[in-house]
This record gives C-alpha cells, structure tokens and sequence, in this order.
C-alpha cells in the first residue's frame, strides 16, 4: 500500500520510548521519563521577548527560503569566532531543526548506491535519512573503545563507493567526545578520499571538565570544503518545539539545499527565527553558562547514584546530557518475569517496576546500551536514578 522506502526505516525509537512513557504515566502509574532528548527549562527571556516583538508587529509573511540575511549573517558571525574562519551568510540554511539540515545534506550529496558511514551506537535519524536518500550507513561499532571510533576502523570501512562519514560529537545517545587528534585524522581521510564529513554538533555546548568540543572545521581548515556543519538551537536555548537549526556548507551545498527546501518546508518559522535573532543581538550568554552549570550539578548527582550499581559499569557523560549505560552484564540474567535478552527487557522491567522511563540501545543500534536523559529536575532525577538501581541491582 506505501512505497517501498517506507520499509527501509521505521518510527524513531527515541519517539517509541516517549509514547511508551506517555502511555504508562495515561494509566494512571507515576512515571520519571528520563527518555526524553531535552531539557526540562524556561525560554531564555531574550528569546521570548523577540517572539513577543516579532508578534506585535506582524512579522507573518515569507521570509527568504533559508531565513532571513540577518540572522545567516548572525550564525556565520557565531561560526566565525568558534572556528576561527570566516564564514558568511550565503554558506549558512537555516532550518526547520537539525534533522532538516541533515535531510537536506542527505538529499543534496547523496547518489543511490553510495555509502556513509556512520560510527555506533548512532542517533536513530542518522541511518534513516541515509537510507531515504537511497544510500547505504555502513556501521563502525565503537563499543570496545569507550563509544570513540578508533580512525583505523573509519578506514577500513571506506570503499570506493563512500560518500560521506557522520561524526557527532558530543555523541547522541553515548555522550563521548571526539578528540582534535582523531578529527583531524578523519578530516585527512575525508580528503585523500574525497568525502564529506557531516558534522553534527548539536550538544557541543555541553562538554565537561576535563573534556572540550573541537570543532572540526577548525582543526583542519583545508577540508573546509568538505565539511557540512549541522547545529540547532533547541539544545542549547531548550527550544526544541521551535524547530529551529542550521547547515553551515560550501555555496554549492547551500545552494541545494535551498532549492530542496523550496518544495519542502519553505522559510523556517518566522517567529522562532526573529526570537533567535533577537538572542544574538542581545549578547548576553548567562541563560546557556546557567543551564551548563544546572547539568553539570544533574550529572555529578546522577554518576554518584549510578556509581552503586554492581554490574553496569560508570557511563561515559563527557558530553550532551545523557548517561549511557552498558549492559551486557545483565544480558543473560533474569527478572521475576523472565529471562533478560537485550536491553529492551530490561528498559520494559524498568517502566514496569521502577516507574522509570528510558531508551534502549536498540534504538541506536547497540543492543545491549540504554540512554537515560539528566535534563530533568534533580529531585526527579535523583529519585528515578535511586530506583532504577535498586531495581538493576535486584536482578539475579
């Protein structure tokens, strides 16, 4: 009845796991959704004054496909002092969120029949756009090396028919960081074998001690053509009911994408652009410092819980605002109800037993991972983590 590439990919697992939470808290159960990729935190007050102006004076009406000149101009600016190289307007789309800039990188670079390869555990968006634009994700597993690619496995997966690499860092779901060694030794790869580098740094603003973001384009400025950068606001000003993100690419990619976007979506939303806007010309950058320090207090909190369970070791949480747990040494062991097979029995025991919502690594291709949101209230949090250990810690 639908077409054929429909079963090429299903309903996100991340989106899977809110409505399973959703579902549990409508039976009338209490739930700590820990699923949730966001933060629990008010709009930046900048933010909604410039909605509130953008209201009031009737900014309703088309605005360029890509969004406005000056807002470009503002994201080119904001790209320039985090790499160190100029970046100007006609290189910036700006879009309805990141997963629209990667569809749109997608769509704009890739051919049926060429190969990306994406390392795992990935965000769930990754493959499947990849796969809606006919190529093939070609899997990198970086679970025996504390969830970083190693860059001989990168190069053993190249092929005469690879097209681009998606590297994220801080990792969705795992929170690992990749270092300015290894980016640099991806973006060598990238052009001795002429490929894209897509380049998702949508959690780059929550890195912890001792951890920092590189950006990629700044380490290696020679493959700057051929990087493609992709960022949102929803993370680092919680606006993720705005939609509202970027893809920063050489002219010719922009220009692609501005074309795809024209029978898509057309303009990204006004109001949520001129609200952005209104951020960056104000200048001040308390409301993102606030929020790091808020989670930076969530993850000591959440590793100091965790750190009492017997059979799952510490998660990585350099970055991003998760704790991805490993655990393969549960796989194998039982619950009253059963045998536990993949991390799915355990994420359905904890929604059952615990009132703790998460994701299972089946999502990310990782069978035996879960990823657990701190960007929740502490309280929440704090009580939700003490509940899932004891109940991991009661299973035999």
């Amino acid at each position: 009845m639908v077409a054929q590439r429909m079963s090429l990919f299903s309903v996100s697992g991340t989106a899977n796991a809110r409505a399973a939470a959703k579902a549990a808290a409508a039976s009338g159960k209490e739930i700590i959704d820990l699923s949730a990729g966001e933060i629990w935190a008010e709009t930046p007050e900048a933010v909604r004054r410039g909605a509130v102006a953008a209201i009031n004076r009737n900014l309703n009406r088309y605005t360029d496909t890509v969004g406005t000149e000056q807002l470009r101009e503002a994201i080119a600016k904001k790209l320039s002092v985090d790499t160190g190289q100029l970046w100007r307007a006609d290189e910036i789309a700006v879009t309805a969120g990141a997963k629209q800039a990667l569809f749109n990188a997608a769509l704009a670079l890739l051919n049926p029949g060429d190969e990306v390869i994406i390392p795992a555990p990935y965000w769930t968006t990754f493959p499947a756009q990849v796969s809606i634009a006919g190529a093939r994700p070609v899997f990198v597993d970086t679970r025996a090396n504390g969830y970083v690619p190693r860059i001989e496995d990168i190069r053993a997966a190249i092929s005469p028919s690879t097209r681009a690499i998606v590297v994220n860092t801080p990792n969705n779901p795992t929170g690992a960081i990749l270092d300015r060694e290894l980016l640099n030794g991806i973006t060598e790869l990238a052009l001795e074998h002429d490929f894209w580098v897509i380049f998702d740094e949508c959690y780059g603003n929550f890195v912890f001690e001792p951890g920092k973001h590189e950006h990629i384009a700044a380490v290696n400025p020679e493959a700057r053509r051929r990087i493609v950068v992709v960022n949102s606001f929803s993370k680092s000003l919680t606006l993720t009911g705005w939609r509202l993100g970027y893809l920063a690419a050489p002219r010719e990619v922009i220009s692609a994408a501005k074309a795809l976007q024209s029978h898509t979506t057309s303009n990204p939303n006004v109001v949520a652009q001129h609200a952005v806007l209104a951020y960056f010309e104000d200048g001040d950058r308390s409301f993102e410092r606030g929020l790091r320090a808020r989670l930076a207090l969530n993850r000591t909190r959440g590793l100091a819980i965790l750190s009492r369970l017997r059979n799952v070791p510490p998660p990585p949480a350099q970055g991003g605002f998760y704790f991805y747990l490993d655990l393969s040494g549960l796989v194998g062991g039982r619950s009253r109800d059963g045998a536990i097979a993949t991390a799915d029995d355990v994420a359905n025991l904890l929604l059952r037993e615990a009132g703790v919502a998460s994701v299972p690594g089946s999502a990310f291709g990782d069978p035996t991972g879960m990823r657990l949101s701190y960007g929740i209230p502490v309280d929440l949090l704090e009580r939700g983590l003490e509940s899932l250990v004891d109940t991991l810690n009661g299973l035999s």
